[in-house]
């Protein structure tokens, strides 16, 4: 009897992607990749076909994303405008933002920022601060805050904004989710200056009083906590997907040099000092994969509880094999490690993105002991 972890479909993608991103390699451009992903249907593979998408879910998309970061050119706005903002409309949108924003985030036409993180809440969607109020003249949202660390602003189209509205029943804030147009008067933006090597800029968004119609709220004005996770499950099965193909990518380098490099006679390689952690990073990716697959499998299901704590799980164990691997790496290449020929340096700083975005590993650590363990809480 044999076990097949994979589907022919999945291992066909994962082949055809690998391909795709041999050809753009490490001095890719951002651009040109994104509009051939775009055009082979690997950007919105995971979005509904009968908007454009390619029917699949979070375990396809996450493959693409795997593989193109083995190839050392990851997309990070994928975890962004497909599967966050796609997967947030495809769920719970109006017909008409269906319409209008799926087949474009498909073809790679339009893109979309996600912006939850504040400065002084991070992600805790309990602590946002950012205010939606009703004009009661014309039905229009206010929307008023500040947000920090959103990715990829000044090339998205619009931006998915977290901000919190007040129960009529209970006077209490909730969360609900908004698309605010990259030019919405209002809406400004600051880049924030960052020591990471990315094609993707960070930026601190200020919003004050921007005017929305009616129709820029997504979903139904109660349900917002549930359709935020409903996009925060696939941003932290994404991020594991993008941390697996960065430490892949590393360790390749690695294992290219200790087979190559001869010392005394004697690649490196062959000495267990070298290939012995080497095997170890090898081990841990494959396990934080493993988990990975679970919890897109889970969410691609429909199960949001068990695909919740497996994706926490899944971006903890991708984040610290990430950090491992390339340490390991850079570590094997000695000075070669931190040259730009072999481009190992740079994911010194790339690499601690897995452990402290969107979710700390301490936050993570929290949630399965408190959730799945069922240890008391000390906060």
């Amino acid at each position: 009897m044999s076990i097949t972890l994979e589907s022919e479909e999945h291992t066909a993608l994962r082949a055809a992607v690998a391909q795709l991103g041999k050809r753009h390699g490490r001095g890719f451009d951002r651009e040109t990749l994104w509009s051939e992903a775009a055009k082979l249907g690997y950007l919105g593979v995971n979005l509904p076909e009968e908007y454009g998408g390619g029917g699949g879910g979070i375990s396809e998309l996450s493959i693409v994303l795997e593989e193109l970061g083995a190839a050392g050119c990851p997309l990070l706005m994928m975890v962004v405008s497909p599967a966050i903002c796609g997967t947030v409309i495809a769920r719970f949108g109006t017909e008409t933002q269906k319409r209008e924003w799926l087949p474009a985030l498909a073809d790679g036409t339009r893109t979309m920022a996600f912006g939850i993180t504040e400065p002084d809440a991070g992600s805790n969607s309990h602590r946002i601060t950012t205010t939606a109020r009703r004009d009661p003249e014309t039905g229009d949202w206010l929307l008023t805050g500040r947000k920090v660390f959103i990715s990829g602003v000044d090339i998205a189209d619009a931006t998915l904004i977290v901000g919190r509205t007040e129960d009529s029943r209970t006077g209490r804030l909730k969360p609900c989710l908004f698309i605010v147009p990259r030019d919405a008067e209002g809406f400004h933006r600051r880049q924030i200056d960052m020591e990471l090597q990315a094609a993707e800029k960070q930026f601190e968004l200020t919003l004050d009083d921007v005017r929305l119609p009616a129709d820029a709220l997504v979903g139904d004005e109660d349900a917002g906590l549930l359709q935020l996770f409903a996009g925060l499950n696939p941003e932290r099965i994404m991020t594991a997907a993008f941390a697996i193909g960065m430490g892949r990518y590393a360790l390749a380098q690695a294992i290219t040099y200790a087979r190559d490099r001869t010392v005394w006679n004697t690649p490196i390689g062959a000495h267990q000092a070298i290939a012995h952690p080497l095997a170890q990073a090898h081990i841990d990716l494959e396990l934080a994969r493993l988990m990975m697959q679970k919890a897109a499998h889970l969410y691609d299901a429909g199960d949001d509880a068990g695909a919740g704590e497996a994706a926490n799980m899944a971006k903890y164990a991708a984040g610290e094999a990430c950090v491992k691997a390339v340490d390991q790496a850079v570590h094997t290449l000695g000075g070669n490690g931190l040259t730009r020929e072999f481009g190992l340096a740079s994911l010194i700083t790339a690499a601690r993105v897995a452990r402290i975005a969107p979710v700390s590993r301490e936050m993570i650590l929290n949630y399965v002991s408190h959730q799945t363990l069922g240890l008391p809480k000390s906060y």
